[in-house]
């Protein structure tokens, strides 16, 4: 038996949401008031969310064709301290997909200069979902969702301080 892995998302995301329907099918089916409730709770969250997923996934496109990685890597060499460390924040946050998928973009960003420790930061900033902040202010209010993301930006920070001092030598 094959599996999906190799599928793109499109592909897999058919059967997730021929599930989805059935599930609601066999829901309707056997408690209708239940699943009424779930598709107007569900209609409620995705109304609330779904302006801010646009706007996100336009600012992240746009920022995706006007930034290159040699215009970053100017600002993540040496002698560029305090900007470096907002690009290298601001950059993991932005950033989205797999994980994976930025190792070749950041080796080759650290063979134009940029600093190991822009690299920590960049991973450990993107902890920070965008698309995901609106799910979160719904559920946990504004007030946590800033307090959570500034403690999570400052220990960004800290870990990368902690790269900064280590007396590692070229990994190549």
């Amino acid at each position: 038996m094959k599996k999906n892995h190799n599928k793109p998302f499109a592909f897999r995301g058919k059967y997730l949401l021929l599930s989805v329907l059935v599930f609601y099918g066999v829901l309707f089916l056997i408690n209708s008031e239940s699943a009424q409730l779930a598709l107007q709770k569900s209609s409620t969250v995705l109304t609330k969310i779904l302006p801010i997923f646009c706007i996100v996934i336009l600012l992240t496109s746009i920022l995706n064709y006007f930034v290159k990685p040699k215009q970053i890597a100017r600002h993540l060499g040496e002698g560029n301290d305090i900007k470096g460390w907002l690009w290298a924040l601001a950059g993991g946050v932005i950033s989205h997909g797999p994980m994976y998928a930025w190792y070749p973009l950041l080796e080759d960003l650290r063979s134009h200069g940029m600093r190991d420790e822009y690299i920590v930061v960049f991973f450990a900033s993107r902890a920070i979902k965008v698309p995901l902040l609106p799910i979160m202010i719904d559920y946990f209010g504004w007030t946590f969702t800033i307090v959570f993301s500034f403690y999570m930006l400052f220990g960004a920070l800290i870990q990368g301080l902690f790269m900064k001092m280590l007396p590692l030598k070229d990994h190549k």
